[in-house]
């Protein structure tokens, strides 16, 4: 029996290694073409044919994988994938052909289906093998599955942990190091069951199905933290935003809609200091944490839909808001954190960045700008008041101890020598270079933490004012110092003319990269009305070729396509992110800019399109003009929380929605941009109010189901 089962593995084994060409050592691992479900904190990603065989495949829990292998195959028989297919609750079904089984015609027979389900610490298959034959098929099926409870850090860096032996049982196995356990049970048990070297645990079925007949087995993993979830699932299933109904002629954005509210309803984890409070973790699989950056501005483009994941973020952030200098995590007194992991070893023995690690210069101002914007789209004022203690020690972070040389500019440096070499959202090592492709080295001081800085302080003045507290004044006075402080270091210019750069470097030398931070800027009151205009026009150039400019046709590429440095599939230095090119819609639509604002959006639904709708982290910069779909970055995160948001900020954007509850007020655009004629969106929220927003055919707005609020039509020239 030991030879037979042997053999099966070495087939299955050598044919994963074509298939999937994951498991290279020190390389991350791909995922472009993994099937993920997910219920975080809990996650499975595997092959497109439904099995876990090295890579990133794996069930994850926590951060940890609980199987790294989990594969079935039919002694003797072929077994080929024919697809798979997603359930509206996440679900998948692999199906895949037994080819020759029980077949009297050219036809396929006999089929294996695989039904997978993710919930909080659980994976649950169900194989049913269906027989549509007229003989009875006889197989010997035999599912195999093994462990290395490896830290999310050991997977992605492509130095996986090695096997670990589990305790068996019949139909059962058990893989455990002290700090995480998973057991295995098969229902009915198997007929035969062996443990390999390796540690894999093969069990085996011998089936009969007559034709017209299935055969079923159920495979359960449970998952477990002995000290329980870092962050868990929410106590209970529940809707923390309303279901926006999309309808009109191009039904695009009604799919990115609906694809990205299951997508975002399996990414929601709760704060285990006060289990109602909800966030978005970043990501899967890499970020299924708490990521400040991510969850503030995913947060805010949830807004339209109601404040109950806003005020939950707020929250789960406050409590861990930085209260001591503390140089080895770059906390500082009311500095807002970057992530927070497990405090767990890295693949070398050592620790990567601090479990509770504050290294990021844009948190803090996002967090102000969040609690302003919550507050005006209806987060009750109670609670509001409650967060601003937190709010001040914000803003004297922002005064005292962002500005480190005293230049008047929020500047990063990595404080502890282990943390981030840069710390706004464009992190990698090499996000930030000048246009001949040098790196800038820190401190450094980027433009659009700039304009957060300048966003948070004159909306933080309005709280303070509104809530009856000193320091409003202040703060506007320091916004306007900041504004023409910007205006005199950030702008440059080159042939096409002036704009802003990305950063100030150490030398206070401006780093000239044409990079779509410039499209953070839009709508913050950090630029005039001919500084806007400037940078729409960066934004939106296709440059002189087909593989220039900003617009690749798809969305904005993170640096311009002549820049010395411009990688179509380098994280931050080419590929296109969602959520940037979101954000840059929001500002031109803010700045008055809808057409601009909705061709960008135009990109985005194609991309949207091309991916099925759950838009990834990220996808490569190339142009549209070149390539009719976009290309996938290898290891990208999908679902990621901000790029599934990023369809309602849109939505809001070619509306003109922007919220006043305190004043009764809602403002929105006269028009939607041409090629949105005909749109109407039902279920947004303001104030725990439900209203619907449409387009004639003429493009012309109406506001319905707001008795009570004062509509200010706002045209195409800004607010």
């Amino acid at each position: 029996m030991a030879e037979r089962i042997g053999l099966v593995e070495a087939t299955v084994k050598a044919h994963g290694d074509f298939a999937g060409g994951q498991s290279v050592p020190g390389l991350q691992p791909f995922l472009h073409d993994a099937h993920l479900s997910l219920a975080a904190p809990s996650l499975c990603a595997s092959g497109p044919d439904g099995a876990l065989r090295g890579g990133a495949d794996g069930f994850y829990h926590g951060d940890r994988r609980v199987l790294s292998r989990l594969e079935a195959a039919v002694e003797a028989v072929p077994v080929v994938p024919i697809g798979a297919a997603t359930g509206p609750e996440g679900d998948v079904v692999f199906r895949a052909v037994l080819r020759g089984l029980a077949e009297q015609t050219p036809d396929p027979a006999v089929v294996l289906e695989r039904s997978r389900a993710v919930s909080p610490g659980r994976l649950t298959e169900r194989y049913t093998v269906r027989n549509a034959g007229g003989r009875t098929a006889r197989l010997r099926l035999s599912l195999s599955a093994a462990s290395d409870l490896a830290t999310m850090e050991q997977v992605k860096s492509g130095r996986p942990a090695a096997p670990v032996s589990p305790r068996t049982g019949p139909g059962e196995a058990r893989w455990s190091d002290g700090a995480i356990s998973g057991t295995l049970t098969l229902n009915p048990g198997p007929d035969e069951q062996l443990t390999g070297p390796d540690g894999t645990v093969t069990m085996a079925y011998l089936i009969e199905v007559p034709p017209g007949t299935t055969w079923h087995a159920e495979l359960r993993c449970d998952a477990e933290h002995r000290d329980g979830d870092l962050f868990p699932a929410p106590p209970k299933a529940t809707r923390w935003w309303s279901a926006p109904e999309v309808t009109g002629p191009d039904r695009r954005l009604a799919h990115w809609i609906s694809r990205s509210d299951r997508d975002l309803f399996r990414l929601v984890l709760s704060d285990p200091l006060q289990p109602e409070d909800v966030f978005l973790a970043a990501g899967a699989p890499w970020y299924l944490t708490l990521f400040g950056r991510d969850a503030l501005w995913s947060a805010r483009m949830l807004l339209p839909l109601g404040t109950d994941v806003a005020a939950g973020t707020l929250r789960t952030l406050a409590r861990r808001q930085g209260t001591a200098h503390v140089p080895a995590t770059e906390e500082q007194p009311g500095k807002i954190l970057h992530e927070v992991r497990r405090d767990e070893p890295a693949p070398d023995g050592t620790t990567s960045l601090p479990p509770s690690y504050y290294g990021t210069a844009d948190a803090t101002p996002l967090w102000l700008i969040l609690l302003y914007d919550a507050w005006r789209w209806g987060m009750p004022e109670s609670e509001v008041a409650a967060l601003l203690p937190h709010a001040e020690a914000a803003l004297n972070w922002m005064e005292h101890c962002a500005d480190a040389d005293g230049d008047g500019f929020l500047e990063y440096a990595d404080s502890s020598g282990a943390g981030l070499s840069n710390q706004g959202w464009k992190d990698s090592s090499d996000g930030i270079r000048f246009r001949d492709g040098r790196p800038a080295l820190a401190p450094i001081a980027l433009s659009e933490v700039q304009a957060y800085a300048h966003e948070a302080a004159v909306k933080a003045a309005a709280l303070l004012d509104a809530f009856a507290r000193p320091g409003g004044e202040q703060w506007r006075r320091w916004a306007e110092g900041l504004r023409e402080r910007f205006r005199t270091h950030f702008w440059t210019e080159d042939d096409t003319g002036p704009y802003p750069a990305v950063a100030l470097d150490r030398d206070k030398r401006r780093v000239d990269s044409v990079a779509s931070n410039m499209g953070h800027l839009l709508g913050t009151g950090l630029l005039g009305p001919e500084e806007s205009a400037r940078v729409a026009g960066r934004l939106t150039d296709a440059g002189d070729t087909a593989d220039g400019g900003m617009d690749s046709g798809f969305g904005l590429r993170t640096l311009d396509a002549s820049s010395a440095g411009f990688n179509a599939l380098g994280y931050h230095t080419g590929s296109v992110w969602p959520h940037d090119t979101a954000i840059a819609v929001h500002g031109l639509a803010r700045a008055g800019r809808a057409e601009a604002a909705g061709r960008l959006a135009t990109g985005l639904l194609g991309a949207a399109e091309q991916f099925g709708y759950r838009l990834p982290e990220l996808f490569a910069g190339y142009s549209r003009d070149r390539q009719s779909r976009p290309a996938p970055y290898p290891a990208s995160c999908r679902p990621q929380a901000w790029a599934a948001a990023s369809s309602v900020l849109v939505l809001q954007s070619l509306f003109g929605l922007e919220a006043d509850v305190p004043a009764r007020r809602l403002r929105h655009a006269t028009r939607v941009p041409s090629g949105f004629e005909g749109l109407r969106v039902r279920h947004l929220r303001i104030g725990g109010r439900h209203f619907d927003v449409s387009a004639d055919a003429e493009g012309r707005v109406e506001v319905h189901g707001l008795a009570g609020f004062t509509l200010v039509p706002v045209h195409a020239t800004g607010w």
